[in-house]
């Protein structure tokens, strides 16, 4: 696999995005993976009675998006996720289509990259939004 950007090779205002469809197989998957088997995920019944009306997607399987476009992206393979800030914003119900965006905002000490980070649905609604702080690869890695 090829090697991302360098911090060289990276410029503020550069962006990379990744969108997926969030369904209830990921959602189960998440909570057995995490043993996060929080009703609010995976009972409907108990769920229907929450401030979102059913069962809603785990936020952290949604902010794992922003992992991939980084990862794979921007800077891309070779890249060490050394930080994140999250807010949550919004619910994610089964079907909505979320999108994680990132954007090169800063480089710090010539070695570390922060990035914004967003997550959008399908409506354009931020369900999550936060910084994150990157290591891009080496251009000798």
């Amino acid at each position: 696999m090829a090697r991302g950007r360098t911090i060289d090779e990276i410029q503020i205002g550069d962006s990379a995005s990744f969108a997926k469809t969030m369904t209830e197989t990921d959602t189960y998957l998440f909570a057995g993976i995490t043993g996060d088997l929080n009703p609010a995920h995976i009972n409907q019944a108990d769920s229907e009675n929450n401030m979102f009306g059913g069962r809603i997607v785990h936020g952290m399987l949604c902010a794992g998006l922003l992992s991939a476009v980084l990862g794979m992206q921007l800077p891309g393979p070779g890249t060490i996720y050394v930080g994140q800030e999250l807010a949550f914003k919004a619910a994610v119900k089964f079907g909505d289509t979320i999108t994680a965006t990132v954007t090169a905002t800063e480089k710090v000490k010539g070695r570390f990259v922060k990035l914004e980070t967003v997550c959008t649905n399908q409506d354009g609604t931020v369900v999550i939004d936060g910084t994150a702080t990157v290591m891009p690869p080496k251009a000798n890695e």
